[in-house]
């Protein structure tokens, strides 16, 4: 602990630091709490969308065995082009969003490849989608849960430090302001004591020496 200054002012100083601490602390801790709902809400998202891949990829397993076949599934049919992704913001944390994704296919022959090969490229291009979704909120994830980190310990230290120590600071002060005014009090009382003597002792003089 920093050593105070044991004054009026310092004491003014420590007073409107409390006072900052505990207006700032409900925001804080507000902003903990959504936080934490947004990551929740987020990663319940992208196991949803990752449960949706397996659902998908289960869907067109029948034709696992077609694609093992030599040249059966044409190689580079499908492209990724440009991933679209946006911004957002949560609890005043910029994150990416994502807004799909561009596809291109290869050139093959229409009349030699099976017609099922279209409708499995359809497919693939979703479970790409899918993945691509799911690394996108992978990120926001990674994103929010950094900023939560950084503002627990910022309540914590308002919670458990800053607020305690300034209290103990201002009843520090307080104390020792008042022991100061006592004592000023009584050092008075014995000052006016003493003129007041001193005065009675000279009345006193004068009488005798009439």
């Amino acid at each position: 602990m920093a050593k105070i200054k044991l004054t009026k002012n310092e004491l003014k100083v420590q007073k409107d630091a409390l006072k900052m601490y505990r207006r700032y602390l409900p925001t804080l801790t507000l902003k903990k709490q959504q936080l934490q709902s947004e990551i929740r809400s987020i990663e319940a998202k992208a196991k949803a969308v990752r449960q949706e891949k397996e659902t998908l990829e289960r869907g067109f397993g029948d034709w696992i065995a077609v694609f093992s076949e030599k040249y059966a599934f044409p190689k580079g049919i499908i492209k990724v082009g440009n991933i679209r992704k946006g911004k957002g913001n949560i609890a005043g944390v910029d994150i990416p969003t994502f807004e799909g994704a561009d596809f291109s296919r290869g050139e093959y022959d229409l009349y030699e490849t099976p017609l099922w090969v279209d409708i499995a490229a359809n497919h693939i291009e979703r479970a790409i989608l899918l993945d691509l979704e799911a690394e996108v909120l992978d990120e926001q994830v990674r994103l929010l849960e950094a900023e939560l980190r950084s503002t627990s310990q910022r309540v914590n230290l308002f919670e458990k430090v800053k607020i305690p120590e300034t209290e103990g600071n201002i009843k520090k002060i307080s104390i020792y302001m008042a022991d100061q005014q006592v004592s000023a009090v009584v050092r008075s009382k014995i000052s006016k004591r003493k003129i007041a003597i001193r005065n009675a002792q000279a009345s006193e003089t004068e009488v005798y020496s009439l």
